[in-house]
Formats: structure tokens, sequence, C-alpha cells
């Protein structure tokens, strides 16, 4: 039986979501040839019982070319479209909210939690002048989440790369902005004999803090295995 297939030509043919299916069958089994097969199956969007069918030089040929796509630089974009919307990456880092913060940290760290990480970073452009824009309001991840599963993977693994890079500005951010709170929550509680408020705030902003230094030692396979 001949199988044909169409194998993508770059990082760009491949979604989000792919990745997550691999990275389930790359992470559970020890078996190299399996996941060759895997990565054929899924990537080229066909059964496994159709790859097993398949010429096994052939086989071997079409995983070594996804290796390779994987091997390349991986370029930050700031904006694409996807399912009729243009999305843009958040246009002032500095302005993030403090749910935005959150929900990043707790998801960037998790390749079955991208699509939410990437709900974050990227939204609908609402209004554009002069080369400037802005996105939709955040309102959690719940609004893109599933949206994103379908993001090229290019732009996905750009914006990580991005984030990894930028792990020491995005700590000294998070500073900046614990310590402006902590200064908006003393002068609110000026008045106020204990300082269990302002301390339990200082905790928890502290705790997200921590926790974003994870952006920095934050490991992503971007070769995968032969």
């Amino acid at each position: 039986m001949k199988v044909e297939i169409n194998v993508p030509s770059s990082l760009n043919d491949i979604t989000l979501e792919q990745y997550q299916a691999f990275m389930r069958v790359y992470e559970n089994t020890d078996s190299d040839e399996f996941i060759r097969q895997k990565m054929v199956s899924i990537f080229c969007k066909i059964p496994l019982s159709h790859v097993l069918r398949i010429n096994a030089q052939s086989v071997i040929e079409v995983s070594d070319h996804l290796n390779k796509l994987f091997e390349g630089e991986k370029k930050f974009t700031n904006r694409f479209k996807l399912g009729g919307k243009e999305f843009a990456f958040i246009p002032e880092l500095e302005a993030m909210e403090f749910g935005e913060y959150i929900d990043l940290e707790n998801n960037i760290g998790d390749w079955q939690n991208m699509n939410k990480a990437m709900a974050v970073m990227f939204r609908p452009i609402t209004k554009e002048k002069d080369g400037k824009y802005l996105i939709e309001q955040y309102e959690g991840t719940a609004n893109y989440s599933d949206v994103m599963k379908y993001a090229p993977l290019d732009v996905v693994m750009g914006a990580v790369v991005f984030f990894y890079h930028l792990g020491n500005e995005l700590l000294q951010l998070s500073l900046s902005y614990i310590q402006g709170e902590v200064t908006v929550l003393q002068r609110k509680n000026s008045s106020v004999n204990n300082g269990d408020g302002i301390k339990a705030s200082m905790q928890s902003l502290t705790e997200t803090l921590e926790g974003l230094r994870k952006l920095q030692g934050f490991h992503y396979p971007l070769v995968l295995p032969t």
C-alpha cells in the first residue's frame, strides 16, 4: 500500500496542539523508534498504522527533516493571524497586570499548559495607529486558551525563547512592581497599627517573584529526539 503524506516545511506548518501531543509521547516512552514513528504520525497528520506501512528509510528521512526544523533559530514574532483574528503580543510589558503575571508564571513552564500562557501573551488587536496597537483587556486564559492550541509553533517557540532570554529583565520588572504595590499598601494602611495586611500582601507578591524565576531555568526541548 502506497502512503502519501504532507511533510511540514517549517514550524509554521505545525501547531502547538500537535507539539503538545508529541510531548506527551516523548515524556512517557523510552523507545526511540516509537518516538520517531509518532513524530511522523503527529506532525504529518496521519494514523500510526499508516506510518507502519511506509518504507523504513522514508520514515527516517522524514523524522530527520523534522528534527532540522527544530534546530533552526527561533525568531520572535509579535503578531499573527488565527481563526479570522489578528493576535498581537502584549505591547507594554511594564504595564502587565498582576493577574497576567500570575497566569503566565503558572503556565509557561509546562508545555501542556502552553496554550494558556499564549492566551496571556497574545490577544486580539482592538486598535492600531502609526505602527502601534492595543489588545483586548485581559479577562483570564479561558477566552483564548483553546484557540491558542492552533497557534503556529514558530510563534510559540519564538515567544518562549524571548521570555527565556528576558528572564533578568522580567525579574527586575517584577521586583519594581512588588515595591510599588508595597508602597501603595503602606499608604493605605498608614493609619492602621498592625501590619498584618501589608505582611500578607508582601508575602504573596514575593512568592510570585520567586515563581517567575522559573522562567530563567525553564527547559524546553527544541530539538526532537531521534
